[in-house]
């Protein structure tokens, strides 16, 4: 029997594909919790619709992502952090600061869970951070760390 799954099921595929299993387990299981649905021509219609709906939505979310992406490497940001006489730094730069000069200087508000710093920032310079938008897109982003 040919069903489209409604969400993903272990062991048998994701949302909006189109399986064969056998009969007794679409009745008994997939369909009554509303996990599945016959693949018949109205469901099926309704599956092209709904893929087509995530598509426009995927290129809409891509072409956002390349606009901010832009943004970011126009040019590094600027991180004030308190320095003693010698130039270290008191502390360290986190992703937490990198995300807030980012909201401050960019005006894009980027999660601090998907910033990594690549090695620890204890000193004045120019260091870069990488951003993970997920879908596999990622950008480096300069940033330059001045004595306030």
């Amino acid at each position: 029997m040919e069903i489209i799954l409604i969400q993903d099921v272990d062991n048998l595929g994701a949302a909006n594909e189109v399986v064969s299993v056998k009969s007794g387990y679409a009745r008994n299981f997939l369909l009554p919790r509303k996990l599945a649905v016959e693949n018949n021509p109205s469901n099926a219609k309704q599956l092209q619709e709904r893929l087509k709906q995530v598509r426009k939505k995927e290129e809409k979310m891509l072409a956002e992502i390349n606009s901010v992406i832009a943004k970011l490497k126009e040019a590094p940001l600027k991180l004030g952090a308190k320095t003693g006489t010698s130039g270290k730094i008191f502390g360290s730069v986190t992703s937490l600061q990198i995300s807030r000069a980012i909201r401050e200087q960019r005006g894009y508000e980027i999660d601090r869970r998907k910033i990594s710093i690549a090695d620890e920032v204890k000193e004045l310079g120019s260091y870069k951070a990488n951003i993970d938008f997920g879908s596999g897109h990622s950008t480096e982003v300069e940033f330059e760390v001045v004595a306030e």
